[in-house]
């Protein structure tokens, strides 16, 4: 028999550390989260921000967090799901939505702040790289400044973080970064190439209109099967392209980026027993009855004395047969 060699001893176990929840789950990156938060000792407590940008499956959102010792703590924060009552019902995931959330995110940081006179940002989109220093002046207060957390995101070219990032940056936010992720850069034999004209397209949703297009000339079955929601949003608006959908979007954002609080009413229950578990809303079902349902509570002390009881002599009872 081969010699075999134990590694993982008794003196490994007691060398081993677990985890973090979050690591052992595959949620949070340790190592790069440490370098995104520390912060240098001579900055007197001052916070480090940052914008995190996250893709779900229906959504994009866009925080701006500091972390402290008791936790993260968000300063400002929109979703795509908002962008709905600006008109947008479909795409709340693409690119052009994407940039919508970040400029979203920054206008209402400004506003909170008071500085969004100050620094308007990118007055015309045409997918040229845009900072807000160029704007700053000596006299004036300094742009709000942050840094991108993408989280396990992979940074590859043309990633919608990115179209986050470059809406919060043509928002009015000094976030550090280069054109090289954007979508129209490339690098080929004769170096590297930016063409802006490609990443303007991709704001504006104009890649997503073109197939569109296509796809109607080629089948009307397929077009509706595919893009049902965005033929009744363009019918909804009266307009013929995306093109002119985004741009409403960014005018009205900077118009007004302030969040609607909806009016939250608390639906009145009814209880048809002293212990309250069989609950009467005033929703309606379909035949327009009330909608009952049953909410389990715990037993007390002497129920549960009484239902052990019940079961030893059902027991007995059986045993004695």
């Amino acid at each position: 028999m081969a010699f075999v060699k134990l590694i993982k001893t008794n003196a490994y176990y007691k060398r081993f550390q677990t985890r973090f929840r979050r690591r052992r789950e595959g949620k949070t990156d340790y190592y790069a989260r440490k370098r995104l938060i520390i912060q240098d000792k001579n900055k007197y407590n001052t916070p480090k921000y940052r914008l995190v940008a996250r893709i779900t499956c229906s959504n994009v959102i866009c925080q701006v967090i500091h972390s402290t010792l008791q936790g993260d703590i968000i300063f400002c924060r929109a979703d795509s799901s908002e962008l709905k009552k600006f008109g947008l019902e479909a795409g709340l995931t693409n690119y052009a939505a994407a940039y919508c959330t970040g400029l979203l995110v920054a206008r209402r940081l400004l506003k909170k702040v008071g500085m969004d006179k100050v620094y308007a940002g990118a007055q015309k989109v045409d997918g040229e790289d845009y900072s807000v220093l160029a704007d700053h002046k000596p006299e004036l207060r300094k742009p709000f400044k942050a840094i991108l957390d993408v989280g396990l995101s992979r940074t590859t070219t043309g990633n919608k973080v990115f179209a986050c990032l470059k809406g919060a940056c043509d928002g009015g936010l000094d976030i550090p970064h280069s054109k090289k992720r954007f979508p129209g850069f490339k690098t080929g034999d004769k170096g590297e190439t930016y063409n802006a004209k490609a990443h303007r397209e991709r704001i504006f949703g104009m890649h997503v209109d073109k197939y569109m297009k296509a796809l109607k000339k080629d089948s009307q079955e397929d077009y509706m099967g595919q893009f049902s929601k965005w033929d009744a949003n363009l019918k909804t608006l009266k307009v013929e392209s995306l093109d002119k959908i985004y741009t409403k979007i960014h005018e009205e954002i900077r118009k007004n980026p302030e969040k609607v609080k909806k009016d939250r009413k608390k639906t009145e229950v009814t209880y048809q027993d002293k212990r309250k578990t069989i609950i009467v809303t005033n929703k309606k079902d379909k035949d327009g009855k009330p909608v009952v349902y049953l909410k389990e509570r715990r037993l007390t002390l002497k129920e549960r004395k009484e239902r052990v009881e019940k079961k030893i002599k059902k027991a007995l009872g059986k045993a004695g047969k």
